[in-house]
């Protein structure tokens, strides 16, 4: 019986930090592209068998786009998770090189933080989608900014700018529906979805990009990635309430859209949302519990690759 190796990477705007578990070795690297492109060689001679970092953004997205490229598995996972690691071990220090050793052990202990790496296709349609939300948000802001403006000039700009926002974002959108029907097997997903009450162009894009494990896990986890599952609070004689947490936030909106939009629609979830009305339950609790059934329902269409029917969900 082997023992396995593990990478942990911590990842800083000017350097990165590797270390392997369990030797506890060492090495730190710019973060550069060049100097980046050298780390599968080192990792692959070590004899890792996954690599795990934090969900850090921008700084991350070079090492993420190099290692799938290089077929190594890879887990990105929530820096949360990383510091329970360091409590429960009753670590107090704090330094660049004792993240990477910490990373390496979660990566050795938390086996199935290890995902599919994304493909460069996958990187950049998740880029897209981010720029688009980027750009909703900056046209939310002007909006805001021509309700409280008076003068005919700061009136003309908002305006002007509104306009320009509006058109760039129509312009990501064609290029995000470019590369989906580009690819046979992202236009088949974008169809499925799309069959989904409240589920149009836009939201099936953002479910694509943001939510990618979509038909590849179990019910119960993809409700929790999308941030739309009950999580119980419960001690002793208090029996707590059962509150949603986590996720992702941009996929929760996109499917807290979709559930407005169901809940209205008689083909949809009308009458489910009217009978959780009817029995008290708040509207937004309702919705989310629409939600939820709207992302159940894409994991087992994607899963089956089965459109969906009123009789599915």
């Amino acid at each position: 019986m082997t023992l396995s190796i593990a990478a942990g990477i911590d990842i800083g705007r000017d350097w990165l930090d590797v270390a392997l578990a369990p030797s506890g070795r060492h090495f730190r690297i710019a973060n550069t592209p060049a100097a980046v492109a050298t780390i599968p060689g080192r990792l692959k001679r070590a004899g890792v068998e996954r690599v795990v970092l934090e969900a850090t953004g921008a700084p991350a997205a070079c090492l993420v786009r190099t290692l799938g490229e290089a077929d190594i598995p890879l887990g990105v996972v929530d820096p949360r998770r990383i510091k329970a690691l360091r409590l429960a071990e009753g670590g107090r220090a704090k330094t660049d090189k004792l993240d990477a050793g910490l990373i390496a052990r979660f990566a050795l202990i938390m086996t199935d933080a290890v995902r599919p790496a994304p493909s460069p296709e996958a990187l950049e349609l998740r880029a897209l989608s981010t720029r688009r939300r980027q750009l909703v948000e900056m046209i939310a802001m002007e909006k805001t900014r021509l309700k409280q403006a008076f003068e005919p000039i700061l009136l003309a700009s908002c305006r002007e700018m509104i306009a320009c926002l509006g058109e760039e974002r129509m312009r990501i959108e064609a290029m995000i529906e470019t590369r989906i029907q580009a690819a046979p097997r992202d236009r088949r997903k974008a169809e499925l979805l799309r069959t989904l009450p409240g589920v149009g162009p836009v939201i099936a894009a953002t479910l694509m990009a943001d939510l990618p494990e979509l038909g590849t896990i179990d019910n119960k986890a993809i409700a929790s990635l999308a941030g739309v599952a009950p999580h119980i609070q419960q001690s002793g004689a208090h029996a707590g309430r059962a509150h949603i947490e986590g996720g992702r936030p941009c996929v929760r909106a996109a499917l807290y859209m979709a559930a407005l939009s169901a809940a209205r629609s008689e083909a949809g979830f009308k009458a489910e949302y009217q009978a959780m009305r009817a029995r008290g339950k708040p509207a937004k609790v309702a919705l989310i519990a629409i939600a939820r059934k709207l992302v159940v329902a894409a994991n087992a269409m994607l899963r089956h690759g089965a459109p969906w029917t009123p009789d599915a969900s």
